[in-house]
Order: C-alpha cells, then structure tokens, then sequence
C-alpha cells in the first residue's frame, strides 16, 4: 500500500489567524517567574496548562452545583447530573460522534485504551491472529497490546517508519500477507516526532482485513479538529489534560454494535441493571463502562475547556501551531551541532524533537530551565521508537495555542549557553 500524495498535509491558509497574545492573558502560569525569566513552557504535547475559564467553571460547580450523579432525585443532584452529562454531549459532539452513548468517560486515554484492549481483545483475540501497532506508538497504544497479545497467543506486529519518521505503508501489504489481522492500533499524531499519521487509509486497510482499528488522538484532538466517522475508527481514545482541561479524566469513543459486545471492564456500582445472589445483568451504554463514582467535576472541567477550544477553533490553533514549528525547525537547523528528529514542518504537528551533539537530553533540559524554558527531555513512553532513531532520549519542544515565536528564540538562544556550558 502505497502512501496517500496528501498524507499529513496541511492548509494553514484556510483558518482566521488566532492572537496569542490576547489569549494568554487566560492563562494564569504566564504570571509566574522562572529564575526571574517569565516562563517559556515548551512542554504542552506532556499537559497543557489551564485557562480561567476552566478553572473557573470547576470551582463554580464544586462550589454550588456538587452532589453525586444519576441517582440523587434532589434538585442538587439533577444539577450536578445535568453537568456531567453535558459534558459527555458536549465530547460526543466534539468527535462527531453518532450518539453520545458511545462516549465512555475514563480517567485517561491510556486507560481508554486498556478498556478496549481487555473488554474487547480478550474476548476476541486468540492463537493465528494478529495486533498491528505502529513503531511510532506512545507505550499507552503499544504495551497492552503487547500484553493482550501474549495473553491471548495472538502475533505481534508492527508497521516500520523510515528515517523521516514516517509510517512505511509498503509493509501493510506483507503484513498483510503473513499474519490473520485482527485489530490495528495506531496514533493520529506521534507523541515525540509530531508525524501525522494517515489513520483514514490506514483504517480502510484494516477494515479490509477483517479488523478493527484502534486510533490514540490524545496527541491530535488538543490541535486539529476530530471526526471518528471521517476517520473510519472503530475506537478513539483522548485525553482531558492535553486540551486545556483537569487530570484525571479522558474518553473513549467507541461504535456502539462493538461497545454492546463487549464485557464491563471494570464492576460495581453504576454498571449494573440489576444484582442478585446468583447472577448481575449489566446497565446499558454508556454506563456499562462507567463503574463508580465517576470523576465529576473532572468531566465538567472536560467539557468547559472543549467549549474553550472549539470557540478559539481547531483550524486556527493547528495553524498557530504550525507556523511556530516551521520557524522553530528553521531556527534549530541553523544550529550544525542540533540534530532535528522527524518529517518536515508541513506533514508534523506542534512538536519538535532534537538533540544536542554529545550532551545529554536530561542536561540540555537542566540548562534550559535555569533559562526559564521548560521542555521534556527523556524517551517520551516511546522506546521501541528511540531504538529506531539510535538514541536513548530526545529533548522535546512542544506548541500550543498560548505559544509564541519569542519563545522559540528563547530556546534557541539557551541551546547556545548549554553548547557554552557543556559541549
């Protein structure tokens, strides 16, 4: 299978410009000194950092809409549910979801994922089929697969990247050939390279095969905008945290014939019908999957920073983020002892990866702080990625939509003292 011409291409021409100078002023972290410098936070692919808006909705409804949900006939409770739900209306709405009964609230896309992995896979997995994951993975799309495989006997696969980090999609069909595909598990957007990922062809291949895909949009949802039916996914993962929302929650989308299959992932209450000595029936979709009290004032938060990005817009903010990563690449590459890792600007996302010839990432992101610019600096959860890339760890740039270009120079002019300090 060869690669579509316009794979990860991006038209940053279409989207009204947004002002980040004029949106930073929600963000409460751009008042805090780092050293005596004002925070240069290059590390929003890790967490984003929160606006008043968000936080603001929180403490309103934790201040006079909080009671339990689903079960409280009390006016404070219907509040509290009418909250919750709203939340999880406004998030199937987010990813064009067909109904918001196929939206699962979770503490986390890596749990999202694991959901699917042990309520689907175990049922469905076993000796003479096949997981495909890409080597690009984040180890939250890659490890329990990994697991689930060996639990089930299923093979193990992958799909290589070549050296611009880039999926190879000549191996698709080899894989193909070789292997009885079962389920296909790849990322929108590489957590470490930024490489947009073709998940639509890739997703039509599968369902060639017979399997079912599983995409991870923790890293993309934050930054350009989700369709799970464009898409032609099976299941979507994303997280609260990387969208200008609180820790602690995610979602999964999922098609409901798949979801009505599937067994509970995890028991108690909430999730059940009904619960007898000798037998428990389960509740319907959503709450099948939803076991205990849920993260309440999370989902809120959740739903109050979707609200906060899709006002600002999706095209505006990947627009943003592009223009600051093509000046950033070409900021780094005047730089001869920086090696930049990953495709060029137009086919990546906000995300800059690199390393500093014979000095250490963890002392390259030591060095900066002491600048006031925060980066991540590690394998990023992607070490069979790292293995491919000859390297133990990066140091990693990331761009959201209260970056700006003066940051950028910032970085680079602090990856002149850490030559200075250590090369």
């Amino acid at each position: 299978m060869s690669r579509p011409a316009t794979m990860g291409a991006m038209d940053v021409n279409t989207a009204t410009p947004l002002d980040s100078t004029v949106l930073r002023a929600d963000f409460p972290f751009l008042e805090e000194l780092s050293g005596g410098k004002p925070l240069a936070y290059l590390d929003s692919a890790s967490s984003t950092q929160k606006p008043r808006q968000v936080l603001d909705r929180m403490r309103t409804f934790y201040e006079h809409e909080y009671a339990n949900v689903h079960r409280g006939v009390y006016k404070l409770a219907e509040r509290a549910t009418e909250g919750y739900e709203g939340a999880r209306r406004t998030a199937a709405a987010f990813v064009n979801a067909p109904s918001e009964r196929e939206v699962i609230f979770t503490r986390s896309a890596t749990e999202a994922i694991n959901l699917v992995a042990y309520a689907w896979g175990l049922q469905n997995l076993g000796p003479g089929d096949a997981v495909v994951v890409t080597e690009l993975e984040h180890h939250a799309n890659f490890v329990p697969w990994q697991f689930i495989a060996s639990r089930t006997g299923a093979a193990f696969r992958h799909i290589p990247i070549d050296d611009a980090g880039e999926l190879q999609l000549d191996a698709l069909d080899e894989l193909a050939r070789e292997n009885s595909i079962k389920v296909v598990c790849v990322g929108l957007v590489s957590n470490s390279l930024g490489t947009i990922n073709p998940v639509e062809a890739i997703a039509a291949w599968a369902h060639e095969q017979g399997a079912i895909i599983v995409v991870d949009a923790a890293q993309a949802a934050p930054h350009r905008p989700i369709d799970v039916q464009s898409l032609g996914c099976d299941f979507l993962a994303l997280s609260s945290h990387k969208l200008c929302g609180p820790t602690g929650i995610g979602a999964l989308w999922g098609r409901r014939e798949l979801l009505e299959e599937m067994a509970p992932f995890n028991l108690g209450g909430e999730m059940i019908r009904s619960v007898g000595l000798d037998r428990t029936t389960f509740n319907e979709l959503p709450y099948k999957f939803e076991a205990g009290t849920p993260a309440i004032a999370e989902a809120v938060g959740f739903g109050a920073a979707i609200d906060y990005i899709t006002a600002i817009g999706l095209p505006a903010i990947e627009q943003h983020e592009h223009e600051l990563t093509r000046y950033a690449m070409e900021r780094l590459s005047e730089l001869d002892w920086v090696r930049l890792f990953g495709p060029p600007a137009e086919r990546r996302a906000g995300i800059v990866s690199f390393e500093v010839a014979g000095i250490h990432p963890h002392d390259v992101a030591q060095i900066l702080d002491w600048e006031g610019v925060a980066v991540r600096a590690g394998h990023h959860c992607t070490q069979p990625l790292m293995t491919r890339l000859g390297v133990a760890a990066t140091t990693r740039a990331s761009f959201y939509l209260y970056s700006i270009a003066e940051e950028v120079d910032r970085l680079v002019d602090g990856l002149h003292k850490v030559r200075a300090n250590l090369g």
